[in-house]
């Protein structure tokens, strides 16, 4: 399966045994997000994608400039307490060896901690860069964040997801999951920025994309 089916199938299987009044506390956060537009403020095709200066898993300082090839593709994630952004990240994972054929590179940015983000990179295997976003102040900068919702918040204490334990601030705050893909210009050649964070860019698509440019 690709990665839009295995997606669809956890949607599927988790509407089956979550109860309907939680499904509709997150269905009501996502068309929330819709009905403010929230996509619509984010950074998109043909702009340029700004600087960053962000923590690895070793917590090391990277930089956009240390990133030269020609296409960087970007996979921002909530994190690793999120089954959709596992999948993601595992079939992200898996177009490593095609990605570098084309002379591209991955980096995924997450508003976890760097301790948590190297339980993430090794619970899924990753070979490819993982960086924190503290405070989630470079996602700001490109639109992409919005505030947990307080009944939201409940029922993934509920589940025993703790976002301000992951993120060491109390400030409940998420990206949206978006994918971007930039040139060596860095410039936006491709932005996926979905209000429902059980949708992601296929893995299959970021390749064609960037054989097309």
């Amino acid at each position: 399966m690709n990665l839009t089916e295995q997606l669809t199938e956890k949607r599927n299987n988790s509407a089956k045994v979550i109860p309907e009044e939680i499904r509709a506390i997150m269905l009501r956060s996502i068309e929330n997000l819709k009905a403010h537009n929230v996509a619509e403020k984010a950074l998109k095709t043909e702009q340029n994608l700004p600087s960053f200066t962000l923590r690895n898993i070793e917590n090391k300082t990277v930089s956009l400039a240390n990133f030269n090839s020609d296409f960087l593709v970007i996979s921002f994630y909530r994190g690793g307490w999120c089954p959709y952004c596992n999948i993601e990240l595992k079939a992200l994972q898996n177009i490593i060896p095609e990605l570098t054929a084309l002379n591209g590179e991955l980096i995924a940015i997450t508003p976890e901690t760097p301790d948590n983000s190297l339980t993430t990179s090794e619970k899924n295997n990753l070979t490819f860069t993982v960086l924190s976003d503290i405070d989630n102040a470079y996602a700001k900068t490109l639109g992409l964040v919005f505030q947990l919702p307080e009944d939201l918040k409940a029922v993934y204490s509920e589940f025993g997801i703790k976002v301000d334990k992951h993120n060491e601030n109390n400030d409940f705050e998420l990206p949206m999951p978006a994918t971007y893909i930039v040139n060596k210009d860095r410039k936006v050649v491709c932005s996926f920025v979905p209000e429902d964070y059980t949708e992601r860019l296929d893995p299959e698509t970021i390749l064609e994309i960037i054989k097309k440019k």
